[in-house]
């Protein structure tokens, strides 16, 4: 029998696996948390799209951005969260969804705001106003035009303001949290 002096490798397989193991959990854990960021990113985009189709739905109608609101709130589902929702403007838009001046109802999360129909039914959401520069009132929903600026209907955005904490502490070297925007518009119903 002859003895072998040589080098075992029964060892190595756990070594190299020892090594890549950070490696595949750290990219287990981004991956995790991409999803949770792109997932946070979508509802917020589709409460957006859903509330400017509201907003041009109610157009100048009293109540009209209560109605929104709840409506945003309604739409994000977990893992997104309203409490997590900075701030929501219902603007007046051009075509390009740029805001047009200072046209814009801006709410910041917090607080309470009411509003009441002409029915005399009163809706309340957890915002408060603060800019009041686009008013049901002043919106423009009749097809030949309102006067003034407002030639034609009006088009309207609602741009969310939404904060994503990170759930995992491997990400948070980065920054406790990133804060996205989404916004939409929609052409106000016309009215003869």
């Amino acid at each position: 029998m002859a003895m072998q002096f040589g080098r075992s490798e029964k060892g190595q397989a756990i070594v190299e696996f020892a090594m890549l193991l950070p490696v595949l959990v750290l990219l287990l854990i981004g991956l995790m948390e991409f999803s949770l960021v792109w997932n946070s990113r979508n509802t917020v985009l589709f409460a957006s799209r859903d509330g400017s189709m509201l907003a041009a739905e109610g157009g100048s109608l009293d109540g009209t951005d209560c109605v929104v609101l709840q409506r945003i709130d309604s739409d994000i589902v977990s893992p997104s969260t309203t409490v997590r929702v900075q701030q929501v403007s219902i603007y007046w838009s051009d075509r390009n969804g740029d805001q047009i001046g200072s046209n814009e109802n801006r709410y910041t999360r917090g607080g309470t705001t009411s509003c009441t129909y002409a029915d005399g039914s009163t809706i309340t959401v957890p915002y408060t106003l603060a800019t009041a520069g686009y008013l049901e009132s002043s919106r423009c929903s009749v097809l030949a035009g309102c006067g003034g600026s407002h030639t034609s209907v009006d088009t309207i955005g609602v741009r969310v303001t939404y904060q994503h904490f990170w759930m995992t502490s491997y990400i948070r070297f980065a920054g406790g949290s990133v804060t996205f925007t989404e916004s939409s518009i929609t052409r106000a119903e016309p009215q003869l």
